[in-house]
C-alpha cells in the first residue's frame, strides 16, 4: 500500500482537478500550472480528499498507475503489486484529521479483506522511488497513522 499526495494545481485543495486527472478527463490548458500534464495518464486506486471523503478509481484486483518508476524489497515495478492512496495534500502542509481517520479506517479494511497485506506493507511513495520522490512528505505523521491503524 503506497501512500501519496496530490494537490492541483499544485498547493490548492477542492478543485477536482484530481479527479478529473485520474479519469483521463484533465484540462490541461485551464492553468499554466498544470501544461506538464498534458498527455499524462496517471491512475489510483483511492484518493481521500481534505474532507475525509474516499473516491475509488482503480478496483483493487486491477493495475494503478501510481508509483512510476520503483522497487520495494528487490521488486520493480510497484504498479503491478501495490494499492496506490492518494491523500490531497503536499509535502509540506499538514493533513487534516479526517484524512487520517479515514485513511487509518481504509488500512484496516485493507488488512483485514487482503491477509497478505501487513502494516509493514503501508510504504511512502518516497520508500519505492527513494531519490525520485518525496511524497507523503515531512508534513504526513507516521506515529499518528500507525498508532490508529
Amino acid at each position: 500500500m503506497v501512500l501519496h499526495n496530490i494537490s492541483l494545481p499544485p498547493g490548492k485543495f477542492g478543485t477536482g482537478m484530481v479527479e478529473s486527472l485520474f479519469c483521463n478527463a484533465l484540462d490541461c490548458s485551464s492553468d499554466p500550472q498544470l501544461a506538464d500534464l498534458a498527455g499524462v495518464e496517471v491512475s489510483a486506486h483511492l484518493f481521500i480528499d481534505r474532507r475525509g471523503r474516499l473516491s475509488q478509481f482503480v478496483p483493487f484486483d486491477l493495475r494503478a498507475w501510481h508509483a512510476g518508476v520503483s522497487s520495494w524489497r528487490g521488486r520493480s515495478g510497484c504498479n503491478a503489486f501495490s494499492i496506490g492512496i492518494e491523500l490531497e495534500g503536499t509535502d509540506t502542509r499538514p493533513y487534516s484529521a479526517k484524512q487520517y481517520l479515514r485513511l487509518a479506517s481504509t488500512l484496516r479494511w485493507l488488512l483485514r479483506t487482503y491477509p497478505r497485506l501487513s502494516v509493514d506493507t503501508i510504504v511512502g511513495h518516497n520508500e519505492i522511488a527513494p531519490g525520485r520522490k518525496t511524497d507523503p512528505g515531512g508534513s504526513f505523521d507516521w506515529s499518528r497513522l500507525f498508532d490508529s491503524v
